[in-house]
């Protein structure tokens, strides 16, 4: 990245991570339920805004609407769950049309493999964790764009790892609903695993495409 870069495009990212990690610090506390929504909301929405600004390509503008989704749901749920669950549904069906426009040109039998594990264990776990079918069937779309991104030509270790941790988090997030008991673990680790989660799908995304715009 080079120094203009830095000086344009890093406080967006920055702004983001203090965002985020204030969410985590003041959710908890006496700070209004509307401010705590809209810092929540910013974490991710400047990912977003991160995603426009630093590739000015069509291709930005999909992973940046996802990222919006994202945000948006993030807000949403903490006023009515199953709104944001819908918005969330959105972005993983759009980030799947995306990543399904990069293909990886080759893969590995363990990659194939843990892809189909991705695709079919996720809604399969999502189930198991909340016993209900609404929950799998929203699984099945967080699988399939975990199991999309990780056979995109996209960043493995960035990309598809930020996927796992978003599959991870929504699965701590359902164990809440049904007989298993993970408590404190959920508390804790919810909101860092999805929003690390996000930021590697982000930026791991843009960064793949500004390699590929200068080759």
């Amino acid at each position: 990245m080079t120094k203009r870069a830095l000086i344009e495009h890093r406080p967006l990212l920055l702004a983001s991570i203090a965002a985020a990690i204030a969410f985590h610090v003041l959710k908890d506390g006496q700070l209004g339920d509307i401010w705590k929504t809209l810092i929540k909301g910013a974490g991710v929405g400047l990912l977003a805004a991160y995603a426009l600004l630093r590739f000015r390509g069509v291709e930005a503008r999909w992973i940046a609407l996802v990222m919006a989704l994202g945000a948006a749901g993030d807000m949403a749920i903490e006023i009515w769950f199953e709104v944001g669950g819908a918005l969330f549904f959105l972005g993983h069906v759009v980030a799947i049309a995306f990543y399904l426009r990069y293909p990886r040109n080759q893969a590995t039998g363990s990659q194939t493999a843990l892809a189909v594990s991705l695709l079919l264990g996720t809604p399969l776990l999502c189930w198991l964790l909340s016993g209900s079918w609404q929950i799998a069937l929203y699984g099945l779309a967080l699988g399939g764009m975990a199991s999309t991104a990780w056979m995109s030509r996209f960043p493995r270790y960035r990309v598809g790892m930020g996927a796992v941790l978003f599959v991870i988090s929504d699965w701590l997030i359902f164990s809440r609903l049904g007989p298993i008991d993970l408590a404190p673990i959920p508390d804790l680790l919810i909101w860092p695993l999805y929003y690390f989660g996000q930021f590697l799908i982000c930026t791991g995304v843009i960064q793949q495409l500004r390699r590929e715009h200068r080759a």
